[in-house]
């Protein structure tokens, strides 16, 4: 993994309608990595990737890429800055095809040329999206068109990839696929920040885990860190790991 540090969020306050959310929300998003921030429902999760992605302006604190501020600027000049955000909700054009659809991934690209070898490379990853290429999207399974909202998010060549509740609604035999294609990104050189609705399942594909409760990090440690802490297993993972021999806890 490249050493580093893709995202610094220092001292978050934001809100909706003047009342705070998050409360003096910090960590750091290792470059390279699989992040996953999980936490119970309130806790602010989906606040924080709105506050990171330019979505929704915080009140107080700084959100850095790659040691670049980003506050004040609109969420076309932070894509350019190499960032994408695949929303909670599907949000494919139901009556396009999926091949309208991955091209509009690339919209803010000018050279035809590039857009091509674009749309071959995300191919290459995501071969089924070729195949589905000529259907409407809203023929798609749900699986379907999350592999194709993740495909469409690979256009612009970001460096980072921020994904909110990527198994929300899914199958449990779907959801294999959409965690395997989040790993594949990875794998192929993308830094993931997620927050996942399965703790449990998003925290054993991650390298690195944050816990959100009431709008403040309870927790930060790596994956397994977070996942076999005793404390956050009985309170948000409906038990223990399961894993045997794990007693590791994770910090701050």
């Amino acid at each position: 993994m490249p050493s580093g540090v893709a995202l610094t969020v220092e001292g978050l306050y934001a809100g909706y309608g003047g009342g705070d959310i998050l409360h003096d929300v910090s960590f750091t998003v290792p470059e390279g990595g699989i992040t996953c921030i999980v936490g119970p429902n309130g806790a602010g999760k989906s606040t924080l990737l709105g506050s990171i992605s330019g979505l929704l302006r915080p009140r107080r604190g700084r959100v850095l890429l790659r040691g670049e501020p980003i506050a004040g600027r609109s969420p076309r000049q932070i894509l350019g800055m190499g960032m994408v955000h695949v929303p909670q909700h599907h949000s494919l054009f139901r009556d396009m095809t999926v091949a309208e659809n991955l091209d509009l991934g690339g919209y803010t690209i000018g050279d035809r040329k590039l857009l091509a070898r674009r749309r071959t490379q995300v191919h290459e990853m995501f071969p089924q999206v070729a195949d589905w290429a000529p259907k409407k999207a809203g023929s798609l399974s749900g699986g379907q068109q999350r592999l194709v909202e993740f495909a469409r998010s690979l256009m612009l060549d970001p460096s980072l990839i921020i994904l909110d509740e990527p198994s929300m609604g899914l199958s449990p035999k779907v959801l294999r696929s959409v965690f395997d294609a989040v790993v594949a990104m990875n794998a192929a050189g993308k830094t993931v920040l997620l927050v996942e609705q399965n703790a449990r399942a998003g925290l054993r594909l991650s390298t690195h885990g944050v816990v959100l409760e009431n709008g403040r990090v309870r927790l930060t440690g790596s994956g397994s860190e977070v996942l076999d802490n005793p404390e956050i297993g009985a309170l948000y993972l409906g038990g223990a790991s399961g894993r045997p021999g794990t007693e590791n806890r994770a910090g701050r």
